[in-house]
């Protein structure tokens, strides 16, 4: 998998996420560590919207750093952010207050797919 594979994967795993309650700015910046995955993207919340992009983000709330898979386990909620953190799974650097952040955005995108899901068993009912 190239690192423009991963990161349109991840990208729609983290985008549709209902952020709007969140009324402060958030950046993290990912940087994922593969020989063929690897590179680094930003995740931001800004005025209620979710922006994610293949860039770096200097001013950044945190960083993390893991590997492809665990990102992924993380995003579709397979892997709680703190467990693997707590297991060396997950580095973090910067604001962890802000950090412990990223798992509303998941949360939010997990409840919107989980939704999804229903309204799709719906129609197949109807």
């Amino acid at each position: 998998m190239t690192y423009a594979d991963f990161f349109y994967d991840i990208k729609g795993r983290f985008m549709g996420a209902d952020v709007s309650d969140i009324h402060e700015h958030l950046a993290f910046e990912f940087d994922i560590e593969d020989e063929e995955a690897g590179g680094a993207f930003y995740v931001e919340v800004k005025d209620g919207v979710l922006y994610v992009e293949p860039y770096e983000y200097y001013d950044r709330d945190a960083r993390f750093i893991c590997a492809p898979d665990v990102l992924v386990k993380i995003a579709t909620g397979d892997m709680d952010p703190v467990w693997a953190f707590t297991t060396q799974k997950l580095k973090v650097e910067g604001n962890i207050d802000k950090a412990l952040r990223l798992k509303e955005i998941i949360e939010a995108k997990q409840k919107e797919m989980k939704a999804a899901k229903r309204e799709e068993k719906k129609a197949k009912k109807e």
